[in-house]
């Protein structure tokens, strides 16, 4: 259980597998963010593939962990945790390769937002249900994957979105069976990989610095919301909703 790695020639596949539903404690976000950085720092390795073991790529923050911790440190945690590990996607310094499949939800949105290639099985479904647990972020990376309006719909609703419906938007790369997820992911991995790595890094970075959204002021402004909704009550009351309907 935890954040497991494993090397294929110059492709690092980064496993997130904490049971049973993959929703991430505190210190599971900021070790997915070392561990994604790490390799992006490691001149061998050209390209990183993001996957899940389990029921499904990602549900979020783990609920449970913030509801018994007492005051607020377990949310400040959780904000800092997803937003440094969102940000380590993003700002890898090779591609990040995100295999979807199941669920994927919240912080799951947070990470296939900021990937650079999203492959998906055709049981994959998206959304941020926030809304319903008294809480707001990832917008900012729903709406890379989907169009403004129809962003904002989901948003509101908390309605989720099948791959295959973000595939016709050119968000997810390719919809494949669940169990050609790995080998899809690996075969536009191991694609990338084959190319010059300074040339490659070099591409990155300036993607990056051409992007017309500033992921990370964004998703920092939409967290200030979700302190204020802890302190009105909002958020402990749906969460215990939450969980007391599960």
């Amino acid at each position: 259980m935890g954040i497991l790695t494993k090397r294929d020639g110059h492709v690092e596949i980064v496993t997130v597998d904490f049971p049973p539903v993959n929703a991430l404690p505190v210190q599971g976000w900021f070790d997915l963010a070392e561990t994604i950085l790490k390799a992006g720092k490691d001149p061998d390795v050209h390209v990183v593939v993001l996957r899940a073991e389990g029921r499904g790529f990602n549900a979020g923050v783990d609920i449970k962990e913030i509801q018994r911790s007492a005051g607020y440190d377990a949310l400040v945690g959780a904000n800092r945790g997803c937003y440094a590990a969102f940000g380590a996607v993003y700002d890898c310094a090779v591609p990040v390769v995100a295999a979807v499949h199941g669920f994927c939800l919240g912080g799951g949105i947070g990470l296939a937002g900021n990937a650079d290639v999203v492959i998906a099985s055709d049981d994959a479904t998206f959304g941020v249900p926030e809304v319903e647990r008294g809480a707001l972020g990832a917008a900012t990376h729903l709406a890379r994957l989907v169009p403004q309006h129809l962003m904002r719909t989901l948003y509101f609703t908390a309605r989720t979105i099948t791959a295959a419906e973000l595939h016709t938007h050119g968000s997810v790369y390719q919809v494949v069976p669940r169990a050609e997820l790995d080998d899809a992911a690996l075969a536009i991995a191991r694609d990338i990989a084959k190319k010059d790595p300074r040339v490659i890094r070099a591409a990155k970075e300036a993607l990056n610095g051409i992007d017309t959204q500033q992921v990370h002021r964004s998703y920092r402004f939409e967290q200030g919301f979700t302190f204020e909704l802890n302190l009105l009550g909002a958020s402990d009351e749906a969460r215990e909703e939450f969980l007391n309907g599960r």
